[in-house]
């Protein structure tokens, strides 16, 4: 039993050191840091009705780039609205972490 608990919790490790070293390199780059802009909730329903409008058009009779345009627009509305929520991503190896840990106590 202890060596099984022994063999996962080092593969766990192993696992979390990996993604680690990627993410390292992925620092070392000269790119410029974003700062994000929270949006109010207003500027938020804005968007949304729009998205909305965008959807309810009557798109039959438009050419191909301003469908295009529409495209890009309602995409970049759902980008926009997604970064403004609040939002926690756990990793695989940190997930099973939790599991190992919760099913341990």
């Amino acid at each position: 039993m202890k060596k099984t608990i022994f063999i996962a919790i080092m593969m766990i490790f192993t696992l979390s050191a990996t993604t680690t070293f990627a993410s390292k390199a992925d620092l070392k780059s000269n790119a410029p840091v974003a700062i994000e802009n929270k949006l109010s909730a207003e500027e938020v329903n804005n968007m949304k009705t729009r998205f909305e409008e965008i959807r309810k058009m009557d798109k039959s009779d438009m050419n191909a780039t301003e469908k295009r345009e529409l495209r890009k627009e309602s995409k970049s509305i759902k980008e926009n609205v997604r970064k403004s929520g609040e939002v926690i991503y756990i990793g695989g190896s940190t997930l099973l972490l939790i599991l190992i840990i919760i099913l341990l106590v």
